[in-house]
């Protein structure tokens, strides 16, 4: 049964009058709130931040150069920032209550402190470039080996080229051994649950912590003397892949255990087996986050002195059989430039690090190229192989739902 609500004629109409009658009151000038700002900058924040480093730089001033006895540009720079951080909170302070002071100075900290270390990485850079700038201009610095070249020699003479060439042929090596260790060692850590797993984690994290020497001197132990293998290149390559190895397995391990577990169960709901789920899926889907941890192993690899100067030795040829001889590399031709008292030599040891820089740059470009495409986001190539496939499964299909033929029937008169 269903009750109806039965008002009186009267009691609706003046209802409806009512909802006629009524206008929405609109509050005057005085009632409103001033609108509060949301954004981070201000311009009393400027104001702020340039008074107090202004004083700040007095104060330094003062206490190193007529106050005390100070001395020392870490010691000025220290004293000048917790000053700055001091006049800065006092300025803050003014305006603002307690919360939004907290909140202003942990602000500022932090994006002073990331300044910090954007300029020391500016510094050094540019500081590199300035100190090569005698040997970067001559073109044999990139073409000639120091076959011929002595310490006395101009730069117009002599080059990095056997360093150059060393280093390209360490890193893929390292490459060729790390990345598919690394990246199989990762998916079983994320992928297989099983006792062994945390044993293996636990190796893998130690081997992070190990010093580089201690890498070099396995390999120089296991490989140059048991072995007799020498000292070559192929040595000083599975010194480095010893270094990259735990990085890319940790970097690339953190990159799967991000990605969604409903896309795994979706796939797995498909019918997929696990492996195939793990290739069609999960790898696609970490691609990004995987090229950053090779380029996290490369970029441990590549600037590596100590491991390559037990394992690989020195000359100042070019030797581009890695597996037979000494090889020389960029970092370790960078530290017997830099260790000798020649102006020149000098040079060239800077300008043998501005290059090596520069190589890292190129192939971490390289790297993102290849790789830094999202899951979902093909290539033109892939595209194109994605199409024709697309257009072969639409006539295999279409075959098959054309209807048979059926044979016509004959009538016997």
């Amino acid at each position: 049964m269903t009750r109806e609500l039965i008002l009186p004629e009267n009691a609706a109409t003046s209802l409806v009058d009512e909802a006629e009658t009524v206008t929405p009151t609109v509050p005057s000038a005085s009632d409103e709130r001033p609108r509060r700002r949301i954004g981070t900058a201000r311009r009393g924040d400027a104001f702020a931040v340039s008074a107090a480093a202004a004083a700040a730089v007095g104060v330094g001033v003062l206490l190193f150069g007529y106050l005390t006895p100070f001395t020392g540009t870490l010691g000025f720079v220290v004293v000048t920032y917790l000053a700055f951080l001091g006049c800065y909170t006092l300025l803050v302070s003014l305006d603002d209550p307690g919360p939004a002071i907290r909140d202003r100075i942990a602000s500022v900290a932090v994006h002073s402190l990331g300044f910090l270390v954007l300029a020391a990485l500016i510094v050094v850079v540019v500081y590199t470039f300035i100190e090569g700038a005698g040997a970067l201009p001559h073109l044999n610095f990139l073409t000639e080996d120091m076959s011929v070249t002595g310490p006395l020699d101009p730069l117009s003479g002599g080059g990095i080229l056997h360093a150059a060439i060393g280093t390209l042929e360490q890193m893929a090596i390292s490459l060729a051994v790390t990345v598919p260790l690394g990246i199989v060692c990762a998916v079983y850590l994320s992928e297989v649950k099983g006792g062994l797993t945390r044993f293996v984690r636990t190796i893998v994290e130690a081997m992070t912590a190990l010093p580089s020497i201690v890498a070099g001197l396995f390999v120089f132990a296991a490989v140059v003397l048991v072995l007799d293998f020498g000292k070559s290149g192929f040595a000083a390559s599975l010194a480095i892949s010893v270094m990259m190895l735990p990085i890319i397995i940790r970097a690339a391990d953190v990159v799967l255990r991000l990605v969604p577990q409903t896309l795994r169960e979706a796939s797995l709901t498909l019918g997929a087996s696990q492996w195939r789920t793990v290739w069609h899926v999960v790898l696609p889907t970490a691609r990004s986050g995987l090229t950053t941890s090779v380029i996290l192993g490369a970029a441990r690899g590549v600037g590596e002195t100590s491991p390559v100067l037990l394992t690989a030795g020195f000359t100042k040829t070019l030797n581009i059989d890695p597996f037979s001889g000494p090889q020389v590399s960029l970092p370790l031709a960078t530290y017997e430039f830099t260790r000798s008292p020649e102006p020149s030599m000098v040079a060239r040891g800077f300008g043998t690090a501005a290059t090596l820089m520069a190589l890292v740059l190129i192939l971490f470009v390289v790297a993102r190229l290849i790789g830094g495409r999202g899951a979902g986001q093909l290539s033109p190539g892939q595209s194109r192989r994605r199409a024709r496939s697309s257009r072969r499964d639409h006539r295999r299909f279409t075959s098959r739902a054309a209807p048979m033929k059926r044979p016509e029937e004959t009538h016997v008169p």
